[in-house]
């Protein structure tokens, strides 16, 4: 997991040429072209769709995981609380191709801001949309990047 400032994106540049595609992307000028249809950069390998959504109370919500993708989460407004575990101590309640849902309690809690980016990688079971405080609205943008074939 990694969870940083917009302006610190380049320092995670080289741990995959997909993921290199994504910071390029970073920026105010291409995040305002992303619209809730997903945008396919390289086909199934690179793909990005901006979400809107009312956030929830934690009971109502479950971990996401991958096995092929990682994602790249952007706060654009709003904030929400991200929950992350591993895989391995969780319940799997649901499987469709490489989303697997799970059960079970947190291992760490952050803030999802605007300026903010969170990197969730195969091996981090991510539960989002928690509502911080009550309820709100927030938009985000998410990139699935392929890392494993």
């Amino acid at each position: 997991m990694i969870l940083d400032k917009l302006t610190a994106a380049n320092a995670y540049r080289g741990i995959h040429p997909r993921l290199d595609t994504v910071l390029d992307r970073l920026n105010e000028g291409f995040l305002t072209t992303v619209g809730p249809e997903t945008q396919k950069l390289e086909g199934d390998a690179l793909y990005v769709t901006r979400f809107t959504y009312e956030t929830l109370p934690l009971e109502e919500t479950f971990f996401e995981a991958h096995k092929r993708y990682l994602d790249v989460h952007l706060m654009v407004e709003g904030e929400e609380r991200v929950e992350l575990a591993s895989p391995a101590g969780l319940d799997l309640f649901e499987h469709k191709d490489d989303f697997y849902a799970y059960r079970g309690q947190a291992e760490q809690s952050l803030i999802l801001r605007p300026g903010s980016f969170l990197v969730v990688f195969p091996e981090d079971a991510h539960r989002i949309k928690i509502a911080v405080d009550k309820p709100e609205t927030v938009s985000k943008v998410v990139f699935k990047v392929l890392v494993y074939e």
